[in-house]
């Protein structure tokens, strides 16, 4: 009779780990410590809208420092209903501000990004960097020029004024936008509109503003947000009675600070909600226009 024979035990160091088994370990631990990161990026950037939101529906004696990480003992809407009284005129008069800088920053960018790109005329590169040059310029170091320069050709103080401000510094970002944009569009498109006869303008309107639509949602965006947030040009060049709400913004937190922060809590978000309903609304057109070349370059 044969004795059964019994296997002889593989200690676990000769076991071999298959090599697709370790890249798959590896995969698995990056993808875990890139998530982990972007879900603290999240709640980093999260926190203070938690703050502000919180804050704005809770009452005097309990929007205090002290207890801001806590929700609102009982809540209310009166410090929104404040906000908005203290804020309506001014968030009309920054949409009346806005909405045309925007579009004629836009279309004027365009129009210099198409022939900068597409009419390689002597000095061209020259001009583009002269234009380019604005966007580094400091503010601060020539409002005061600006304001006399304003003053001597007579344009009235308030919503006149940044409208023409916001268009002219605008004018070099939306320029390099276009122009790195038309690089990216094929030059046989161009070329087929100049065969059939059509002339620099026509070519413009015909073949390149249709085509143009991802950077004019690019530019829209960037331009909207620039000119709703700014606070440099409405403290010179407007008052509380005729500037954007930005300014009065920080009036009414100034005189909110002492007495109920759940009034500029309420009032800083009813300020941002139009930028981020235009982002939300144009995100993706937005995204489509970033991988389609109009930021390049």
């Amino acid at each position: 009779m044969s004795t059964p024979i019994t296997p002889t035990p593989v200690a676990p160091d000769d076991v071999e780990i298959h090599p697709a088994s370790r890249t798959r370990g590896r995969t698995r631990w990056a993808q875990l410590v890139r998530y982990s990161l972007i879900l603290f990026g999240i709640v980093v950037v999260l926190i203070p809208v938690y703050v502000l939101l919180i804050t704005s529906f809770k009452g005097i004696g309990d929007a205090s420092p002290t207890r801001a990480w806590f929700l609102p003992q009982d809540w209310t809407t009166e410090n929104w209903t404040r906000a908005w009284d203290a804020l309506a005129p001014s968030i009309w008069r920054s949409v009346q501000m806005v909405v045309p800088a925007t579009i004629i920053s836009a279309v004027l960018g365009c129009m210099n990004g198409f022939v900068l790109s597409r009419w390689r005329f002597p000095g061209a590169d020259l001009v583009f960097t002269l234009i380019l040059f604005g966007m580094f310029l400091p503010y601060q170091a020539v409002m005061i020029p600006l304001m006399e320069m304003l003053l001597a050709v007579g344009v009235p103080n308030g919503i006149p004024s940044l409208i023409l401000l916001h268009v002219v510094f605008g004018i070099p970002i939306t320029t390099l936008i276009f122009r790195n944009y038309f690089e990216s569009v094929p030059h046989e498109l161009i070329e087929s509109a100049k065969v059939d006869g059509a002339g620099m303008f026509r070519t413009f309107v015909s073949v390149a503003l249709p085509l143009a639509i991802p950077g004019f949602v690019v530019v829209l965006i960037w331009q909207f947000t620039n000119a709703w947030n700014d606070f440099l040009f409405a403290v010179f060049f407007s008052s509380p009675a005729n500037g954007p709400v930005t300014l009065a913004l920080n009036n009414l937190a100034n005189g909110a600070l002492l007495t109920n922060y759940g009034v500029s809590m309420a009032g800083a978000l009813l300020a941002s909600l139009p930028t981020l309903l235009v982002y939300i609304l144009l995100s993706k057109y937005f995204l489509s226009g970033l991988m389609s070349g109009s930021l390049k370059g």
